[in-house]
């Protein structure tokens, strides 16, 4: 019998399960499967810096006639609506695309490190279960030779009090 009964959270039963987190969804539909991927095609594509480059050359395009019209309100709409709108949108969703890289790179460090943890205390379970069973089997030994043990002492006393030689004692003292 172990000394100690192993519980294991319930997590660990439920990440045996099939994860179903990554698998599009059937209902959704070939429509909507299309429009996905579409959609990540656009994200990827806009998402880089050769984007940014095009866009910022294509502002650049209408930068003289907003400064020729000489009106303050055209060139800062010009700045803010036409090049800051169509360079940054690309150069954010690549900073998005980074950050998300790191972030995943970090989750899986994380997770792997969750597993080492888990599969060190799995071990360690193991380890104390063959140290109780270790134990229980020391116990039972220790327990048999200390019967044998009173026993023995048992069969010494009575010897010892029918003996002869403890009939006799030696004197205590003398006076001379």
């Amino acid at each position: 019998m172990p000394l100690f009964a192993h519980v294991p959270h319930p997590h660990i039963a439920a990440r045996t399960r099939t994860d179903t987190a990554d698998r599009p969804d059937p209902r959704a539909g070939r429509a909507a499967a299309f429009n996905n991927r579409l959609a990540l095609a656009v994200t990827r594509g806009v998402g880089t810096m050769w984007c940014a480059y095009v866009f910022a050359a294509l502002a650049l395009v209408s930068l003289p006639a907003a400064l020729a019209s000489g009106d303050l309100l055209v060139i800062v709409g010009w700045a803010a609506q036409t090049f800051l709108q169509l360079v940054l949108l690309s150069v954010i969703l690549l900073g998005d695309r980074i950050s998300a890289a790191h972030a995943d790179d970090r989750d899986e460090r994380t997770f792997l490190d969750a597993e080492a943890v888990l599969h060190t205390s799995l071990e360690i379970q193991q380890h104390l279960a063959a140290q109780d069973d270790a134990l229980t089997d020391a116990l039972a030994r220790l327990g048999e030779h200390s019967d044998s043990l009173s026993g023995l002492h048992t069969r010494l006393d009575s010897m010892a009090s029918t003996s002869p030689v403890a009939a006799v004692q030696a004197p205590t003292g003398t006076t001379e």
